[in-house]
């Protein structure tokens, strides 16, 4: 893993509790209304994608495809991870900030 800030940060969101991963999580984080940012991973199948795409749209929650599951697991001490959720508005601004500056 390289020195990535999103990745840092979504490790820092782990351990404060405001990043929930895996399918069951993320799901239920949306239909709770407590998703601020839904980060999939960009190796991750197209049925997979298009769920938490049109989970995301319909409840107006943003969402991004980054990184492969194999780091978005490790960034977070987890096996590998098709998707996570972010719940805290600050680190959610954050990553985004963070993603914005790598696309640029």
């Amino acid at each position: 893993m390289t020195n990535d800030k999103v990745l840092s940060l979504l490790g820092l969101a782990k351990k404060a509790g405001k990043l929930k991963s895996g399918e069951y999580c993320v799901e239920e984080e949306l239909k709770k209304n407590r998703a601020r940012l839904v980060i999939v991973a960009g190796d991750a199948s197209k049925n997979t994608s298009k769920k938490y795409e049109d989970m995301c749209n319909f409840r107006h929650v943003p969402i991004v495809f980054y990184a492969e599951k194999d780091s978005l697991g490790k960034c977070i001490g987890c096996e590998e991870r098709a998707a996570v959720v972010i719940t805290d508005d600050g680190f959610s601004n954050g990553i985004m900030r963070e993603i914005s500056k790598q696309n640029t």
